[in-house]
């Protein structure tokens, strides 16, 4: 992709998934973002695809999706982490599967900075509670998206060979 030209411009682009994704999380890590505010527009949506649930039960459902929550924002996190790494950082030794373990180990270490700054925040707000088990399941969010980057990556170089080899080379295989 053509930057302009600019090499720097290029380098910081690279980053804006990233500093996104850091938005991300700095606004739902507000009091709007709080289990009862959530409650209140999560329970109508599920009522209205669901049906009808007990308090009881709502409780534990809502703490599922919440949770969830955590798992999969930091996973994307840590994917856009990991797409700022993994254009920044050069080719070593170890080739292009080195880049992308050092550029995942990155992108876990830097999505695991993100959420202890977002449990840390979340300590001051009264409506919002700081707790090592959401720490623990963004950890995990972070590391699952990870590994799901060095499966897919290998298979997505391979499409990329194919879709951009010249029709004669494919007839040959």
């Amino acid at each position: 992709m053509n930057y302009g030209g600019s090499a720097n411009l290029k380098k910081m682009l690279d980053w804006v998934p990233a500093a996104l994704a850091v938005a991300m999380i700095a606004g739902e890590s507000t009091a709007t973002m709080s289990a009862d505010n959530t409650s209140r527009w999560l329970l109508p949506f599920w009522m209205r695809f669901f049906g009808p649930i007990s308090a009881a039960r709502w409780a534990e459902v809502h703490h599922l999706i919440r949770k969830f929550g955590h798992l999969a924002g930091y996973g994307v996190v840590s994917v856009c982490f990991f797409h700022g790494w993994r254009t920044s950082l050069r080719v070593a030794a170890g080739g292009i599967r080195s880049l992308w373990r050092r550029a995942g180990l990155l992108a876990v270490a830097s999505t695991l900075l993100v959420a202890c700054a977002d449990e840390y925040h979340q300590s001051f707000l009264p409506s919002r509670t700081s707790s090592p088990i959401d720490l623990g399941i963004d950890l995990c969010g972070a590391i699952l998206a990870q590994l799901l980057a060095l499966w897919l990556m290998p298979l997505i170089a391979r499409w990329r060979e194919l879709m951009t080899a010249p029709a004669t080379s494919l007839v040959e295989q």
